[in-house]
Formats: structure tokens, C-alpha cells, sequence
């Protein structure tokens, strides 16, 4: 059996951080909801259930968490640093699809969330 995509999922983890333009953004904080598809070859965990045939999305959650801690003006600018950290700890990674969304954004708009989405390949 061929696998054709090999995709590791962190979906909607929701962070309280402070990142934004505004200074009272950066020091009253947000929610920010965090979506990553990590694409990488887990094969090798498919046939034998062990945790070292894959990347383990506990350990992704926790470098996008320290990354979540500290303040950007732009989001942006967090996802490059998320997404180069996440090549740099994770040579197995060979595509990264980021979403990252700030809840209730001032901007004077009823919006739920606004945000941006970056895709990556090595």
C-alpha cells in the first residue's frame, strides 16, 4: 500500500497571548487560535506503532506554545518564526500549511476572527 499524504494535525489550539499593532494589544492579550498540518512521512509508525515513525504533535504543540509567548506586532511575522522553528526541530517536515487567527480583532468590524494562513515547503 502506497500512503500519498502523510499530514501530522493541530487543530484550533487555542492560545492567550499578546501580539497585535497596538500597545494595549500587546499588554491586554487576546485569544488566538493556532491551526498547523504538518506534512511529513509517518509510514514507518503506521506499520509499527511506535511514536519514533512520526513527529509527535505534543512536541509540536509545545514549540508553537513558546513561540505563542512571545509578542509580535504581526502575525505574520509569528508564523515566519513558528514555521522556522518547526524546520529547524522537525527535519522530517517537509510542508507546513499554518493558519493563525486573533478572536474579536479592534478594528471597529463585527468579526469573529481575522488572521492570516501560510503554506511552506522545504
Amino acid at each position: 500500500m502506497e500512503y500519498i499524504s502523510n499530514t501530522v494535525l493541530l487543530n484550533r489550539i487555542r492560545f492567550y497571548a499578546h501580539h497585535g499593532v497596538a500597545s494595549q494589544e500587546q499588554e491586554t492579550g487576546a485569544n488566538f487560535f493556532v491551526t498547523l498540518e504538518a506534512e511529513t512521512d509517518f509510514s514507518a509508525a503506521v506499520l509499527t506503532d511506535e511514536l519514533t515513525g512520526t513527529v509527535s504533535y505534543a512536541d509540536l504543540f509545545n514549540s508553537i506554545k513558546e513561540e505563542m509567548d512571545t509578542p509580535s506586532c504581526l502575525l505574520e511575522h509569528l508564523a515566519g518564526r513558528i514555521t522556522k522553528r518547526l524546520y529547524n526541530e522537525y527535519p522530517s517536515i517537509k510542508g507546513i500549511k499554518l493558519t493563525i487567527t486573533k478572536e474579536n480583532p479592534p478594528m471597529g468590524a463585527d468579526c469573529r476572527e481575522a488572521g492570516i494562513r501560510l503554506e511552506t515547503r522545504r
